[in-house]
């Protein structure tokens, strides 16, 4: 009997030496995501602890078999999770991913704007997107930026798809964009703009006027150099996006939907009825598109142009005033038809 039990014991106890051997190799180096699954994004906040995250794996179902996972976690000393963006993706262990999000390996994210009213509305899109809160992005780029400074703030952040890190800093976001903005103004592009007899931030101003007047990609060129001819000519600009951003400059609350005759003699410093040249600044972010219809516009002779009811997002354009007339008698009464009278 003693034999018998001597002998039991010395096939279990191995047998269970290599089950727990076994066991624990595949907890801690055997792929555990669910293919399903993948690839899983998983963005962790600040302060997050290891406790919190197997929570969401488990509410998410990424794990194949989670347990385990949290056991080797704290062995493995990870008691908060350090904050960013991470990847899981096939074939990842538990023992991969506690070592990436351990070290902190996250991976980037691309983060995207075609523009924006103002910064406010600026920091607002990037916040959706990124860990930093609309309130300090706001802060970061309401700083000045070298060349872009006070009114021309608008013009130093272009619109583009950027990859960065989800939980960058919000200075580091507005000296990535800023950069951006640096990197467009190349020499022979500034040598454009200085034959133009106009400085970058000038071309920037114009173009967001543009952006305004028009959304459609082959009426801006036209639109810009309407601008470009009235400017040469030392005419007033008269752009109806620059009257209706002073008109919500003053009074944000109310929408408008039509430019009065009496807003027309509003006066304000953006309202080129009013003022001779350009305004101070851009009165949004102009795109690149838009900054490129500025600086390659085509050549043409119109002074007037006027919204064309008969093919909406374009501009019915005159060369004199008599042509213009007509043009804007049939947009009034187009208005009106449609009872926009604000």
């Amino acid at each position: 009997m003693r034999k018998t039990l001597v002998l039991l014991f010395g096939i279990l106890v191995p047998a269970a030496m290599i089950y727990i051997a076994v066991t624990g190799y595949n907890v801690v180096f055997e792929p555990n995501v669910n293919e399903a699954k993948l690839p899983y994004k998983l963005f962790v906040k600040e302060g997050t602890t290891a406790e919190q995250l197997y929570a969401q794996l488990l509410e998410d179902e990424v794990l194949l078999n989670p347990q385990g996972f949290l056991m080797l976690a704290k062995n493995k000393g990870l008691a908060k999770v350090k904050s960013g963006h991470y990847v899981i993706d096939q074939g990842m262990s538990n023992n991969t991913l506690i070592n990436a999000l351990k070290a902190g390996l996250q991976e980037p994210i691309r983060i995207t704007f075609n523009s924006a009213d103002n910064l406010a509305d600026l920091a607002g899109k990037l916040g959706k997107q990124l860990l930093a809160d609309s309130t300090d992005l706001y802060k970061a780029l309401k700083a000045p930026m070298d060349g872009w400074e006070g009114p021309l703030a608008l013009g130093a952040f272009l619109p583009d798809t950027y990859e960065v890190y989800w939980n960058a800093s919000a200075k580091s976001i507005a000296n990535k964009l800023y950069q951006n903005t640096i990197a467009f103004w190349t020499p022979a592009r500034i040598k454009q703009a200085e034959a133009m007899k106009m400085t970058p931030g000038e071309i920037s101003t114009l173009a967001s006027i543009v952006m305004k007047e028009s959304s459609k990609a082959t009426d801006r060129p036209l639109v810009a150099r309407l601008y470009l001819n009235r400017l040469q000519k030392g005419m007033k600009l008269q752009a109806d996006p620059t009257v209706i951003f002073a008109l919500n400059d003053l009074n944000p609350e109310q929408p408008v939907r039509r430019v009065l005759t009496r807003d027309l003699k509003l006066e304000h410093p953006y309202n080129t009825y009013v003022i001779k040249g350009l305004p101070p600044g851009p009165i949004c972010v102009p795109e690149k598109a838009a900054l490129l219809a500025v600086l390659e516009a085509p050549k043409h002779d119109y002074l007037f142009m006027c919204a064309n009811p008969d093919n909406p997002g374009y501009h019915a354009f005159a060369r004199n005033y008599a042509g213009h007339l007509v043009n804007q008698r049939r947009w009034t009464q187009w208005l009106d038809s449609q009872k926009i009278y604000r």
